[in-house]
C-alpha cells in the first residue's frame, strides 16, 4: 500500500497558512479544525514548510507568549520531509520515525496532494493485519 491509498481512504484536504501570517492564526486554525499541524505556503501557495504544535510550544517555551505575533514562517525548520502518492507505506514510516516528524505533506510534480500523520500510517497498518489475520482465521475454518 502507499501514500495514494491512505489518502483515499481519509480524504485529501491540507489546511494551510500563509507564511506571513501570525503563529496566534495558526494555533487558532489549529484549534479550529482539530488538527495537530499545517502547511506553511509561500503567496503562491507552494509549500515551505510545517509548523506544528511541537514548534508552537518551542516557540513559546522559547520566547514567551511574544512569539505568538511572529510569523508563521519563523516557527518551521528550513527543510521538511515530503512523500510521493507512490511512496511505500513501510518506507514512509521509516523516514518519519527516523525524523521524529509526526505529519508529512504528499506532493505529485510539486503540487501538494494531502498530508498524512503517523497516526494515519499506524491505522492503515493495524487494519492490515487485522485483515491477514481474519482471511487466515478463514482459511483455517475451511
Amino acid at each position: 500500500m502507499n501514500m495514494d491509498f491512505i489518502l483515499r481512504g481519509k480524504g485529501r484536504d491540507v489546511v494551510m497558512i500563509d507564511e506571513a501570517r501570525s503563529l496566534q492564526e495558526a494555533a487558532n486554525l489549529m484549534d479550529s479544525h482539530g488538527i495537530g499541524a499545517l502547511l506553511v505556503c509561500d503567496g503562491h501557495d507552494r509549500p515551505v514548510g510545517v509548523l506544528s504544535e511541537r514548534d508552537l510550544i518551542r516557540e513559546i517555551a522559547l520566547n514567551g507568549t511574544a512569539a505568538l505575533s511572529r510569523p508563521a514562517a519563523s516557527a518551521i525548520l528550513p527543510a521538511f520531509l515530503t512523500a510521493a502518492p507512490d511512496d511505500l507505506i513501510d518506507t514512509v514510516m521509516v523516514r518519519m520515525t527516523d525524523r521524529r516528524v509526526r505529519h508529512l505533506p504528499v506532493l505529485d510534480a510539486g503540487q501538494v496532494v494531502g498530508i498524512v500523520s503517523i497516526g494515519d500510517l499506524v491505522k492503515s497498518k493495524i487494519a492490515t493485519v487485522e485483515a491477514e489475520t481474519e482471511a487466515l482465521r478463514s482459511y483455517i475454518r475451511d
